[in-house]
């Protein structure tokens, strides 16, 4: 069954009137991936439980895929279960937001079994043998990498996908290089935050980015490393995700990240807990599922 969860507040009115990229940051990168004449009325967000690590699977009205990291190799089995459930036979977007293997341990399976047509990436390497494997899948099939990087929108369906972060070149923490990915349909928006850090979220806010949502999904499976108060205030959720496994060594989520969501008064939902995620909205209403 699906609980509704409420109406959706709009916050974002002013400012998303104007937003300026310069050329020196590459500009505004705009495309229409996939379009359909025929939109339904729901988009489906589902926040897979896959340990200690994330996946996000988002599927548009007309059920366009669109799936953002694919958690660790320690739950294959599982993970590609739960696509198939949920009828998942080829993926629009592909996002990997940064190369932890805790966010991109299945990527190599993911783009052995599914027909892939775009894929973004930020611009970083890793040595490790998650990295290599997923370059090797992505070669074998000849799929050009799209950088991922602040700046980048595109459109699937009607849902609009924009991609705040990683705004510099050069990081000391691979978790800063992270894809942070805001999905708005009609009134409803969504903040996806990989593992981006405090310092990450500070380049959002010092560009003015609109960081308005509904729902977001923290950074860092609920390090204090991440979700600094003034970022969580500007984005004003009404609900908050974390993505973690159960009893893991790192403490997550940790006890400063849950005193400021109790303070602020936004709502929160743990995978370790409650296993998927489901949220559906038809843009001005949001249903979650128990």
């Amino acid at each position: 069954m699906y609980e509704k969860l409420g109406g959706i507040t709009v916050k974002r009115i002013l400012s998303c009137l104007i937003i300026i990229f310069t050329l020196f940051f590459t500009g505004c990168i705009e495309s229409n991936i996939e379009q359909s004449n025929n939109i339904e009325k729901y988009l489906k967000v589902i926040v897979l439980d896959v340990g200690q690590g994330d996946s996000i699977l988002i599927q548009t009205p007309n059920r366009k895929n669109i799936l953002i990291d694919a958690g660790p190799n320690s739950v294959r089995d599982s993970f590609l279960n739960k696509l198939n459930k949920s009828k998942v036979k080829d993926i629009e977007v592909l996002i990997s937001t940064h190369p932890h293997e805790d966010h991109i341990g299945n990527m190599d399976d993911v783009i052995k079994n599914y027909n892939i047509n775009n894929i973004f990436m930020p611009k970083v390497t890793t040595n490790t043998k998650t990295f290599i494997n997923m370059m090797e899948e992505i070669k074998k099939k000849n799929i050009k990498i799209k950088t991922a990087k602040a700046g980048v929108k595109f459109n699937v369906d009607g849902v609009e996908f924009e991609l705040l972060a990683p705004n510099g070149n050069y990081y000391e923490e691979l978790n800063n290089y992270s894809a942070v990915v805001r999905v708005k349909y009609k009134n409803s928006a969504f903040l996806f935050m990989g593992d981006a850090e405090k310092l990450s979220e500070g380049e959002i806010l010092k560009k003015g980015y609109d960081v308005g949502a509904d729902v977001i999904k923290l950074g860092h499976h609920g390090s204090s490393s991440s979700s600094s108060v003034q970022f969580i205030k500007k984005v004003n959720p009404q609900y908050a995700v974390i993505s973690v496994g159960k009893d893991n060594s790192y403490g997550h989520p940790h006890r400063e990240t849950i005193s400021l969501l109790n303070k602020l008064r936004i709502k929160y939902f743990r995978t370790d807990e409650v296993g998927d995620i489901i949220f559906e909205t038809d843009g001005y209403n949001l249903w979650t599922k128990k």
